[in-house]
């Protein structure tokens, strides 16, 4: 059995809500699989199907629906996967006619833009900005997608430094340090909670933020004492 079907077959038993196993999710994880393959976490060895398949987990502990998922799975794809050929709009299209309209809405609605409309390059602190801004006019859908994915990058970033004895080798990771990393993660829970999305997943993801932050600053302590 292929990586993704076992992923997808494993994810089936997190779904309490109205989504299961289906086709559509079967092939969103071949799809996701094909375009990251030989991808990795940052920092680590493991596979970055492994980050799409959790923001699915998370999406479906709340109870979203298919095309949220769906698009959980496949929120990178247009972001990290401009290779082997593939355009920002292959990619696009390819997404539009394999899964709807919709999962393509919401996946570019959080998919970071490296260029504005006219073509100019972005610095990182002007991506970060249009993100942020564009979550004002991003659907609902689009908006659990975002909160998933941030819950998951900044738990994951939790785990790696409880299990290290060299927290600063986990954050070396992260060009811009500690700080400027956990504030990153502030700012979209509150634009969040600026734009009025006030869905459950919102305190989940509060207690990542507030716990990355404090990490953040023990990490700065250390560095300065």
């Amino acid at each position: 059995m292929s990586f993704p079907s076992l992923i997808a077959l494993r994810i089936l038993h997190y779904m309490p809500g109205p989504v299961g196993y289906s086709d559509r999710i079967n092939h969103a994880f071949a799809f996701a699989a094909k375009h990251h393959d030989k991808q990795v976490r940052k920092g680590t060895a493991l596979p970055y199907l492994t980050h799409p398949a959790n923001v699915a987990i998370i999406l479906s502990r709340y109870g979203c629906d298919e095309p949220t998922v769906l698009a959980g799975i496949l929120h990178d794809v247009v972001e990290d996967s401009v290779r082997d050929g593939y355009t920002r709009e292959d990619l696009q299209e390819r997404i539009g006619s394999k899964f709807g309209g919709d999962v393509l809405e919401t996946v570019l609605a959080i998919t970071e833009r490296k260029v504005d409309d006219d073509g100019v390059d972005l610095a990182w602190e002007e991506r970060k900005d249009d993100y942020l801004e564009r979550l004002g006019q991003a659907s609902v859908s689009a908006r659990w997608v975002c909160a998933a994915d941030k819950i998951h990058n900044g738990s994951s970033i939790l785990s790696d430094l409880k299990r290290t004895a060299f927290p600063e080798a986990v954050w070396g990771r992260f060009a811009r340090g500690p700080e400027v990393t956990a504030a990153w993660y502030r700012r979209v829970f509150d634009r969040l909670r600026e734009v009025g999305f006030d869905a459950p997943i919102m305190n989940e993801l509060h207690d990542v933020v507030t716990a990355l932050q404090q990490e953040a600053l023990t990490a700065v302590a250390g560095a300065r004492a």
